[in-house]
């Protein structure tokens, strides 16, 4: 009994054994695999914590980039604006790290001119139509024209991507396509080992690929904004004259710009109260063609006016401008005579002298009301002490200073060759007698338009050029748009925050904010 006992236990002891082996491997396995968890969890944490303190760090470097540069603009005190200031360019900088010691973290800042965008909440649909043929609509579709009367409809917008609601609107519109390169199958190329066949001799080849580059298109998220803003102030500072709510006694006050007869007053009394009887502009080129005797002028000196010669005496006549009737002949009298009609002042008495000197008499007394209010001459130099609205900014014009060649040949009356003697004007050495000496003792590139007015004296740019684009652009901006990033030692990106600011007031203001 006792061998039997030792015969079979023995086995089960060797089994016992490996089983417990087995186990223990099966536990170191399980307790290694915990602890590599454990490891990479607290390595993952460990990483975490690292890459959260890097992006706030990078961020408050952003952040810091960001102040940096409104306290920048904000010290800009020149009353126009150039791509060739120090802001337009480029911005670095760096601060301490905080946490690491003599270490430093980096930024850079980019400053972009809101006013070198069409503003899409203030635009017509003439100026939206030809943005959308910049941005790869077909110009002569009458879609592009629908969808551009269906975006006047729903201004304003609270940002340029609310676009995407509007019938019609694609994202390659919106946004615009990227740079791709497409590959084609191409021609046959010959070897250079001939080729033996039943037919004769020929060339076998091989195919080739042939790769066509598709260059990125922007889209209107690129190129247009509802952030353009412009003080209504005069390039003295000066607060405009809105002609369609002034009195008599402010229009009277209007002075051409410099180097045009600056510092006369264009309107005399009378022609500020004919203004007003026929003003309601909603352009400034209306005013090219105000008359300087209404409407309602003509009416009250209708009885008192002729262009008939008179039965009596000839040279008293032609001497006094006067009939036997008592009635003035517009065609001989002169202004002193003039003057003593009801409501004509010497002002419209002049003009009406002047215009008979330069187009001939008057063949009724009608045509006395085709004499017009301005010269083009005036009409130039008053186009930057004026505005037509109410309010102390002006939102959606376009800054000639900064705007590209493209952005400009969209406006009304402009092309593609005026809108490029437009930047390469600017682009140019100031002449040593330039007004921007004056203005700042920073160094300035370029020969930037200090007044729209000296947009006239461009030779590329005729009076009915002017006329017709006055309305639409500005020399000075004061809305931009700022990016700053916070940069790690190999110039990767941590960190953006993106503004867009308002310097209008005393103050600058932040109109919208994010961080990234």
């Amino acid at each position: 009994m006792m061998l039997f006992t030792k015969r079979f236990t023995y086995p089960f002891r060797k089994e016992q054994a490996g089983l417990s082996l087995v186990s223990t491997l099966w536990i170191l396995t399980i307790l290694s695999i915990l602890a590599a968890q454990l490891l990479y969890s607290i390595h993952i944490e460990q990483r975490t914590q690292r890459n959260f303190l890097d992006r706030a760090k990078y961020h408050y470097a952003a952040k810091a980039g960001f102040e940096w540069t409104l306290a920048v603009m904000q010290t800009d005190q020149t009353p126009f604006d150039s791509l060739g200031e120090g802001w337009a360019e480029p911005l670095q900088g760096q601060i301490d790290d905080g946490v690491q010691v003599g270490n430093y973290l980096n930024y850079n800042v980019t400053v972009t001119d809101e006013a070198s965008k069409v503003n899409i909440n203030a635009a017509d649909a003439g100026l939206i139509s030809n943005l959308l043929a910049q941005v790869g609509a077909s110009p002569d579709d009458a879609q592009t024209e629908e969808l551009a009367n269906l975006i006047v409809d729903g201004q304003p917008y609270r940002t340029v991507r609310d676009l995407a609601r509007v019938e019609g609107m694609t994202s390659e519109l919106l946004y615009g396509t990227q740079q791709t390169a497409a590959f084609t199958q191409g021609v046959t190329t010959p070897q250079s080992t001939p080729v033996s066949t039943s037919g004769g001799t020929s060339t076998t080849g091989i195919e080739s690929l042939q790769a066509t580059a598709t260059e990125a298109q922007p889209g209107l998220v690129d190129l247009a904004t509802i952030y353009s803003l412009d003080a209504s102030t005069d390039p003295n500072g000066e607060a405009l004259v809105n002609v369609n709510t002034a009195d008599a006694e402010q229009l009277t006050q209007i002075e051409t710009q410099s180097g045009q007869g600056g510092g006369q007053s264009v309107f005399s009394q009378a022609e500020a109260e004919s203004l007003i009887q026929q003003r309601e502009f909603d352009s400034f080129s209306a005013l090219i063609d105000v008359q300087a005797v209404s409407d309602d002028l003509f009416n009250n000196i209708r009885d008192q006016i002729t262009t008939e010669d008179s039965g009596g005496n000839q040279n008293d006549e032609q001497e006094n401008g006067s009939n036997d009737d008592g009635q003035i002949n517009i065609n001989t009298a002169d202004v002193e005579t003039l003057e003593s009609l009801d409501g004509i002042d010497q002002g419209i008495a002049q003009r009406i002298v002047d215009h008979r000197d330069s187009q001939g008499i008057f063949q009724n007394i009608d045509a006395i009301k085709d004499v017009t209010m301005l010269t083009q001459q005036e009409f130039i130099g008053i186009v930057d002490k004026i505005t037509l609205k109410d309010g102390e900014t002006r939102d959606g014009l376009i800054n000639i200073n900064t705007a590209s060649a493209e952005t400009l040949a969209l406006l009304p009356g402009m092309d593609s060759q005026k809108a490029q003697a437009i930047v390469t004007r600017r682009e140019q050495d100031p002449p040593d007698d330039s007004p921007i000496h004056n203005y700042t003792e920073e160094e300035i590139k370029g020969n930037p338009f200090t007044n729209i007015s000296q947009l006239s004296e461009m030779e590329e740019i005729d009076f009915e050029t002017f006329r017709e684009v006055v309305d639409w652009v500005t020399y000075r901006s004061h809305g931009y748009h700022i990016e700053a990033n916070g940069v790690d030692g190999t110039g990767r990106v941590v960190s953006t925050c993106v503004g867009i600011i308002d310097r209008t007031g005393d103050q600058v203001i932040v109109q919208y904010w994010r961080q990234d």
